[in-house]
């Protein structure tokens, strides 16, 4: 099944925010962001075993207890099993993602990409979600950036014992779909280019986004497309870089970034256009873009999001950018003709 046919919306709500991603947010804000992100009408959301050591999936278990399980759709992750067993948050590998969850719980992470994780992360899963099933089931960061020179081995773990598991449950009806939750193009390349799984898509984080989507352009997008498999684009702001954030890929920014950033709010100001808008319209002109699911920790940003959304962006500032050389020349634009 098409992810364009599972996926209730091109706009989705991202949850590593409520995994206490770069501070410590109180309960109460946590489960007020999600109420927000329903009250929106917002029926997709996203998690995963990492934020937090589980804690994002059991606040987001908690928030949607209530609510009618027919009515939204879950993805979440595997690869990393989350023990009962505490360990040292700082001496944690996280590749190139730090400190990024040093605010969420101190369970001991495994990274493991065999079936038999496979299978005992989604019962894990279900039960911090306090769910019957999850739609969607990506495996996540088999890529350069979690495992550096390992990232092929680990791949191919993952080849021979989640991909294959994944398979199976989708065939036979456990979930909808499955596909790799990366922030990296190559593992995806990959997987399309193997005879053997057959994936429904990707969660591709901050590789389509407007700061950053010549090599997915070059690489997946159009494969994607031909296949009639689908993209769900995660962190479309770029870590927030492109919204005035700090930070890129989850590193304070670059000078190069910040001018970037600050040539296409030159552009977006003049014709009254806000970056948020900007971000979310670029990536869904795709047309192997499912869905965008920008992550939220605060109530108000749900509002804006949506607002981004249906905010009337003139086709002239799409011009402009195009002829300023801030876009790529094939990156399909949300103008007609």
């Amino acid at each position: 099944m098409a992810l364009k046919d599972i996926l209730p919306g091109a706009l989705g709500f991202g949850t590593a925010p409520l995994g206490n991603m770069f501070r410590d947010i109180p309960e109460a804000e946590a489960r007020a962001t999600v109420d927000a992100a329903w009250n929106d009408g917002i029926r997709y959301f996203d998690n995963a075993p990492f934020y937090g050591a589980g804690l994002a999936e059991l606040r987001m278990g908690e928030a949607l207890a209530g609510r009618p399980r027919d009515d939204y759709v879950i993805s979440t992750k595997v690869g990393r099993l989350i023990l009962d067993e505490v360990e040292d948050v700082t001496a944690r590998d996280l590749g190139e993602k730090g400190d990024v969850f040093k605010h969420g719980r101190p369970n001991r992470i495994v990274n493991d990409y065999s079936e038999d994780a496979t299978l005992r992360s989604i019962e894990d899963s279900l039960k911090r979600l306090r769910t019957d099933r999850i739609e969607i089931v990506w495996v996540h960061d088999v890529a350069q950036d979690f495992y550096g020179d390992e990232w092929l081995g680990v791949f191919e773990t993952a080849r021979k014992g989640a991909f294959k598991a994944l398979d199976r449950l989708r065939d036979e009806g456990v979930i909808k779909a499955w596909g790799l939750g990366v922030n990296r193009v190559e593992p995806i390349e990959l997987l399309l280019g193997l005879e053997g799984p057959r994936p429904d898509g990707f969660l591709l984080a901050g590789r389509y986004t407007l700061l950053d989507h010549e090599r997915a352009l070059q690489r997946v997008m159009p494969l994607v497309a031909q296949r009639g498999l689908g993209i769900v684009v995660g962190g479309p702001y770029s870590s927030g870089a492109l919204v005035g954030g700090p930070n890129f890929e989850y590193a304070p920014a670059t000078p190069e970034i910040l001018a970037k950033v600050a040539r296409i709010k030159g552009i977006a100001d003049r014709h009254g256009v806000s970056m948020k808008a900007a971000g979310l319209q670029f990536a869904l002109a795709h047309p192997a873009v499912a869905a965008v699911i920008p992550g939220a920790s605060q109530p108000k940003r749900i509002a804006e999001d949506r607002a981004a959304l249906d905010e009337t962006v003139p086709a002239d500032f799409w011009r402009e950018l195009r002829a300023a050389d801030l876009v790529s020349p094939e990156a399909p634009l949300p103008i007609a003709g």
